[in-house]
């Protein structure tokens, strides 16, 4: 019999079961520098009335700083394999967690529209070396069978930060500037990178850089532009709208600010154990399968968020953002599934940049520019049915 009709024992299963959680420490310290990442790129959501009546923006020039953020994520994100080919995945994932602390620092001393445009972007440059690095450094820690729960524990980072950023703004707004707010949590970032050079595990190998001979076969399937526009739905739907949420609230439904920032992040908590639960799910029941079932319940909500009166938002918050997390497990194991080991940080790095720059920078932008207009509660909705195509999108695919 050949390896594929191969049963695996139960001492096998032990083993690796053993195995996963002798991993999960390095696990939770990639899922740290991942919070520290992913919170300096959505810290500037809670901060956007502030910023606003302080650099006197427009809602426009507000939901402009996601899409110049963006931009630098995308241009690195693409660059993140000649740099990890050359000073290995763990190395990567340092310079990430230390520029990430510098830029974020920088911000807090801009003056101008002009010169927060600049630093911004260079945040979403120092951001985004990681994600191509950090996934291939947690799949090579466990074996195939726990790719799901694994790309769970990661995913802890997004919802804690969605949960943590507007709370522990809101606290401290109380008591500093935001300019303070954002050195805080620059400097804990750089602390992290370092903890992760001395004591972090996996990643010492090198990347593979796109070159045309790995991306080609990646760009024959059709399994590939179908994910790269699903990742661009669902970043829209966690991403893209919590950038504007606080803004929509009190703009839109009359809220305070400090209100708007904490009902934002208490929503985020029940999305905590989704996540895991999401993991679970696509172990168990694929991949597909979980994708067609959020892009369904998650479009419809978001549609609704843009409708319902005051009364029925604060619900609409709640279920929102619960069931659109769960698309990340899947989502990735779905891009693992597609590419070879060797070319999972190639396919992540065409992946990613595109998802980005549509759901997170483009979307809040547009969104906006149309609250500009007095169209901020139509903006939303539109994005809720442009998330809904991700259920049609999700039944094409064919992962093995």
């Amino acid at each position: 019999m050949n390896d594929v009709g191969k049963t695996v024992s139960p001492a096998s299963h032990s083993d690796i079961d053993a195995s996963f959680r002798s991993h999960l420490p390095p696990l939770f310290l990639l899922a740290s520098i991942f919070l520290l990442n992913f919170s300096s790129r959505i810290i500037s959501a809670p901060l956007l009335p502030t910023l606003e009546k302080d650099l006197s923006l427009s809602h426009g020039d507000a939901g402009s700083l996601f899409l110049f953020l963006s931009i630098g994520y995308f241009i690195s994100l693409l660059g993140s394999g000649h740099i990890s080919s050359r000073i290995s995945h763990k190395k990567t994932i340092v310079i990430s967690a230390i520029s990430v602390g510098i830029s974020l620092s920088s911000i807090s001393f801009v003056h101008s529209f002009f010169a927060l445009q600049c630093c911004v972007f260079l945040l979403g440059i120092s951001a985004g070396t990681y994600l191509p690095s950090g996934i291939t450094t947690l799949t090579s820690l466990v074996h195939p069978k726990h790719w799901g729960k694994a790309v769970a524990i990661h995913e802890l980072a997004p919802n804690l930060s969605f949960i943590l950023t507007p709370l522990l703004v809101e606290m401290l707004l109380q008591v500093f500037l935001w300019r303070y707010i954002l050195r805080f949590i620059g400097i804990i970032s750089i602390i992290l990178g370092v903890v992760f050079f001395r004591y972090g595990k996996g990643g010492l190998f090198l990347g593979k850089p796109p070159n045309f001979k790995a991306i080609k076969p990646i760009l024959k399937a059709p399994d590939f532009w179908m994910l790269m526009v699903l990742f661009g739905l669902a970043i829209t739907s966690t991403l893209g709208i919590y950038n504007m949420l606080p803004l929509y609230l009190t703009t839109e439904h009359g809220a305070s600010l400090d209100w708007a920032n904490s009902l934002v992040g208490i929503s985020r908590i029940p999305a905590l154990g989704m996540s895991f639960l999401a993991g679970m799910a696509t172990d168990r029941l694929g991949a597909k399968t979980i994708m067609v079932c959020v892009f369904f319940f998650t479009g419809i909500l978001t549609l609704l968020l843009g409708m319902v009166s005051t009364h029925w938002v604060v619900f609409v918050v709640f279920f929102q953002p619960i069931l659109a997390v769960c698309f990340y497990p899947a989502g990735f194991s779905a891009l693992s599934a597609i590419s070879a080991p060797e070319n999972r940080n190639v396919i992540v790095s065409l992946t990613i940049p595109v998802a980005f720059v549509l759901g997170g920078g483009t979307v809040p932008m547009l969104i906006g520019t149309m609250a500009d207009f007095g169209h901020f509660s139509l903006g939303i909705s539109l994005t809720g049915l442009m998330i809904f195509a991700g259920f049609i999108i999700s039944l094409f695919l064919k992962l093995k």
